[in-house]
């Protein structure tokens, strides 16, 4: 059978309902062959045991062809120098299905496997000796199906949907490719990247931010344990406890019209999901928050840092430090 991209709908439900170009200083690629899931070289030996919420996943030997079909983890594979044969476009890039901050790592464009509902035929087909789904539904009888096929790492132990942060994910991914090290030592830069945007702006510390989004049903806002929300606390910023108090087992909440002054805080953060960001700006409940009328709302317009700001990867993350941080800060000023 055979792949598809993400529909629209499915790509909107993904982004509403789930869970922020090259990273300037992120590390160099490490090579792969072509068109290949391994990487040349490894900086663990096999057999690697991979703790998951689904128990532990033994891999016995170094993946050579991957498939990539977790939130980001096709960019977390190719961070570490591994190319996936397949990959699922959760944020409908097209082409090779990752954002252009991944863009030029594969040698040879990956097959686009469908994101809720993968193609379980045309995934075993390739005959992958590893499967990555480590920020996905975390539903059981997903990961049944998928690990019938071949080893699979799922989510962390003790995490929930769609909420695997990027350092659990580039843990996990760089444990079952055998490249700890390199993981690590991507963790590290980008911790320090982040460390020193909150630094260059101590006007962050404290500041209560509302990070929603704006699709046809109309607005929505993030809590915490979401990436975007993560990525805002990393560097100072305190989630709106009016939108946190709203917070039940997911992490985006729907904000209906009578509920939009819960978007108010200190800086409100928005962006558009298959609208126009003009349907924000021209909505008449947008021009009624104080944060709005005093200049402290950023609406991300840009379709790449909006992309870049919800990847919650590594190199996504590292685009937004460089994109996003400045419209924050002007903002503010």
């Amino acid at each position: 059978m055979p792949s598809r991209a993400p529909s629209r709908v499915a790509a909107l439900a993904a982004a509403a309902a789930l869970v922020l170009s090259a990273c300037g200083d992120d590390g160099d690629d490490t090579g792969t062959p072509s068109g290949g899931g391994g990487g040349s070289s490894s900086s663990g030996g096999f057999p690697v045991t991979v703790e998951t919420a689904f128990g532990d996943v033994t891999i016995e030997e170094e993946p050579a062809t991957v498939v990539a079909l977790g939130w980001s983890d096709a960019e977390t594979a190719l961070a570490l120098g591994v190319q996936p044969v397949a990959a699922s476009d959760w944020l409908a890039f097209g082409g090779e299905g990752v954002g252009p901050w991944a863009e030029g790592r594969y040698d040879e464009a990956p097959e686009i496997i469908e994101t809720l509902e993968p193609d379980l035929e045309a995934i075993a087909a390739l005959e992958p000796d590893l499967i990555l789904d480590t920020r996905s539904s975390g539903d059981q009888d997903r990961y049944d199906a998928l690990s019938s096929i071949a080893p699979t790492v799922g989510i962390p132990e003790g995490a929930e949907n769609y909420l695997t942060s990027w350092q659990e994910q580039l843990e996990l991914v760089g444990q079952a490719l055998g490249r700890t090290d390199e993981a690590e030592q991507l963790s590290a830069d980008l911790e320090q990247r982040i460390a020193d945007a909150a630094a260059a702006h101590p006007e962050f510390e404290g500041i209560e931010v509302a990070v929603a989004a704006y699709t046809s049903q109309g607005f929505g806002a993030y809590v915490r344990g979401d990436g975007r929300v993560d990525f805002m606390e990393a560097l100072g910023f305190v989630n709106s406890a009016a939108v946190q108090d709203e917070a039940g087992e997911n992490f985006f909440i729907p904000v209906g019209d009578e509920q939009v002054p819960l978007l108010d805080a200190d800086l409100t953060v928005v962006f558009p999901i298959f609208v126009e960001a003009s349907e924000i700006t021209g909505n008449p409940l947008w021009g009624t928050l104080p944060s709005v009328q005093e200049g402290r709302a950023v609406v991300l317009d840009d379709e790449t840092v909006v992309n870049a700001f919800s990847s919650a990867s590594v190199l996504g993350i590292g685009y937004a430090l460089d994109n996003a941080v400045p419209l924050f800060a002007d903002a503010l000023s």
